[in-house]
């Protein structure tokens, strides 16, 4: 073994003890620290080794001499993790190079005595270190024996108290447990699931998986089975049911794994099973509860949509057929028999509906109050569903009898019928409910087939419906006039003030398309007040600016629903005495059929205006076959006749009846002072005929066609050159 080079005498005997000892453990600490597997740092491996070497120097020079210090230092090394080979090797080394060198100066013993001790105190400190390291290499070995010896029964215990722990699970689960092999053999099942399949476990144990096949089944069940039995899954969850030894069917939330031995074969397979049979029925009556009508027991709205949207998609030559019945006359039996005996009128209804779907694709279903709904889908719709309304009809057609009254039931029908895929089910719906209205406006009691030109007049005057009243706030609105020529020198005499919208999306409507709606609205009455302001507004102007024109009378139409309206005369004079037009510049015109049969009440706030100066014309006369003996009583000042008299003048020869009937119009009118208005003036010669029969003024096409207020003026001025 080769160790550190001896230095001179010279330095060594300069030194004191202390420090050759130091020097000494410094070569040894040089020598082993490479092979010593320690934390220490170098500095602190010499400081380990110091107290070894003092112990050695000590023995080297004892009396008596006594190896036993030598034993206890290589004892010392194993324990400071001097195990390596080589650290024996080099320790014996440096102390056989170095001992003597540098502890043997100061000692009286002759060289040869103290070289022959420290060959003795090598093998001393070898015996110790050898003696030490089997020790330690004993001590280890009992402790890895220990160790293992706890290890397994550590894992005895373990595996005992998973298996019973497991028992003790398979056993008080509740939930069903079984094992089964890869051939679907039942090996093992626990107590819950043998309840669940009748409490005989025999049943359950002797079957093969493949036996507890359900029609309900799905196909991915059987093979998400396969790919488990192959190994290709771990495991699988599906809804599965099962048939019981009675014959009931059991509902389960199936969990099937797979359970590989130790090389990662598969082996068993493990199910566990939630009988979910009595969840499954509360959510079957929940269901039914929810999609059918609770008075009639036929499906409800929510169902019948989730049929129809069936019916509706596409496919190949299927077609559907719907029926939407409305009772005629339903709130009159509630409110004077009560609801009670409605509610049992529904019921019969519904029975006898439910009587008339007798086909395979047929169902009625009650939509809400007394709405009703029929579908059937077929190959053939039409037929089916025209059949399928008359069976309906006939069906009601026989009276009921309640409570000892015998009570007659009529309805109206909206039939639709197309093509699947076409539609949407609340678009068909839509079509439907349009349609039967149609039938019920024509009388009721029968069915009308739905026809897209109505449902899109129907969709668009719904629209214009709910447009009206923002269309005022945003100033849609405008006024276009139309003027009134004297028939004797062709003078204006005055305008008729006649609304228009400038919708967003139609364009300009004119009045007939958009004043019904604001009748059944109500907002008529704001309307109207609008129109009566603009137009004496602009008369005002036309007084003001135009007076070399003359005078100019306005004419503003009032609907019925402003006749009733308890404001009328006050709002006129506010509107009058605002512009400061005198009222005599204003003529309101009021159709002939709103003041049919009408009583005092109605024509006094008319008979207040026309005290007041403002002129009232009873418009469209001989379209309300009035009787011409009450034109006597009613507080009008002109008469307008309709176009319809004077239309027949536009042919050529006049038809000699029309005129006696124009003539004599206007003698009884001017018999009683009222003046004669003729409407629809559109030729040079229905002009002169009527200006011959003695008519005051005209207006029509022939004149001007309704337009802006300053055309009027203009027309004006050509009549004044003329």
């Amino acid at each position: 073994m080769k160790v550190p080079s001896q230095p001179s005498g010279a330095v060594a005997e300069a030194d004191g003890p202390e420090d050759r000892l130091r020097r000494f453990v410094t070569i040894w600490s040089r020598a082993i620290f490479p092979v010593t597997a320690t934390s220490l740092t170098r500095a602190e491996f010499e400081g380990h080794l110091l107290p070894l070497a003092r112990t050695l120097c000590d023995a080297l020079h004892a009396r008596p001499f006594d190896t036993t210090p030598a034993q206890r230092t290589g004892a010392a090394l194993v324990a400071a993790h001097c195990t390596d080979p080589d650290a024996l090797g080099r320790s014996l080394g440096v102390v056989d190079s170095y001992l003597v060198l540098y502890c043997g100066t100061e000692s009286d013993l002759p060289t040869e005595e103290l070289r022959a001790r420290c060959a003795r105190l090598q093998h001393a400190m070898a015996a110790g270190y050898a003696g030490a390291l089997r020790e330690r290499t004993l001590t280890e070995q009992e402790a890895i024996a220990r160790s293992a010896l706890a290890a397994r029964s550590a894992a005895e215990i373990a595996l005992h108290a998973t298996e019973s722990r497991f028992r003790a699970v398979f056993d008080g689960a509740a939930i069903g447990i079984g094992i089964a092999d890869l051939d679907g053999n039942v090996l093992e099942v626990n107590e819950t699931l043998t309840r669940m399949f009748g409490g005989m476990e025999g049943q359950v144990r002797s079957r093969n998986v493949s036996e507890w096949a359900h029609p309900e089944d799905g196909p991915h069940v059987w093979k998400l089975y396969e790919e488990l039995v192959r190994g290709e899954r771990e495991h699988y969850r599906v809804e599965k049911p099962y048939y019981r030894g009675d014959g009931t069917v059991l509902w389960t939330n199936l969990t099937v794994s797979l359970l590989r031995d130790a090389d990662g074969n598969p082996q068993y397979q493990l199910a566990l099973m939630e009988d979910t049979t009595e969840r499954r029925l509360l959510h079957l009556r929940l269901r039914y509860e929810a999609t059918h009508d609770a008075l009639t027991g036929l499906p409800n709205r929510t169902l019948f949509f989730e049929r129809l949207e069936k019916a509706l998609a596409p496919g190949e030559n299927t077609r559907f057929g719907l029926c939407y019945l409305d009772l005629d006359g339903f709130k009159v039996i509630n409110d004077s028999l009560g609801h009670s005996t409605g509610d049992r009128l529904l019921v019969e209804v519904a029975d006898r509906l439910q009587s008339c779907v007798t086909g395979a694709g047929e169902m009625v279903a009650r939509l809400g109050g007394d709405e009703f709904v029929a579908l059937t889908t077929g190959a053939d719709g039409r037929r089916d569903v025209i059949e399928l309304a008359d069976r309906i009809l006939a069906a009601l057609a026989t009276p009921l009898r309640i409570d000892g009254r015998e009570l007659t039931v009529r309805g109206s029908l909206g039939v639709v019928e197309g093509p699947a895929g076409e539609r949407t089910p609340a678009e068909v719906l839509r079509s439907a409910d349009i349609t039967m209205y149609r039938a019920k406006s024509a009388g009721g009691n029968r069915f009308e087939v739905a026809d897209p030109e109505a449902d899109a007049r129907a969709i668009t005057r719904h629209g214009l419906t709910t447009a009206l009243p923002t269309a005022l706030e945003r100033g849609e609105f405008f006024i276009e006039y139309q003027p009134l020529v004297h028939l004797d020198d062709g003078s204006v005499h005055g305008a008729e003030a006649l609304v228009r919208w400038c919708h967003p999306q139609h364009g300009v409507l004119g009045p007939d398309q958009f004043i019904p709606l604001a009748e059944d609205t109500g907002l008529i009455v704001p309307l109207g007040r609008w129109v009566l302001q603009e137009a004496v507004r602009q008369a005002r102007f036309w007084r003001t600016r135009h007076s070399d024109g003359g005078p100019l009378r306005i004419n503003v139409n009032l609907s019925p629903t402003q006749l009733h309206h308890p404001r009328l005369v006050a709002d006129t004079v506010d509107v009058l005495e605002r512009s400061g037009l005198e009222p005599g510049a204003l003529c309101l015109e009021v159709t002939e059929s709103a003041l049919i049969g009408a009583d005092e009440d109605l024509l006094k706030p008319l008979r207040q205006l026309a005290e007041m100066g403002v002129d009232i014309a009873l418009d469209d006369f001989g379209t309300g076959y009035s009787n011409l003996a009450n034109l006597r009583r009613l507080p009008v000042s002109v008469l307008k006749l309709d176009r319809s008299f004077t239309r027949g003048m536009q042919q050529h020869p006049v038809d000699p009846v029309d005129l006696k009937i124009v003539e004599g119009i206007v003698s009884l009118a001017h018999s009683l002072e009222l003046a004669v208005t003729v409407e629809g003036v559109e030729t040079g010669a229905q002009a002169r005929q009527l200006r011959d029969l003695g008519c005051d003024t005209a207006q029509g096409w022939y004149y001007a066609r309704p337009g802006a207020p300053d055309r009027i003026h203009s027309l004006l001025l050509a009549d004044a050159v003329q």
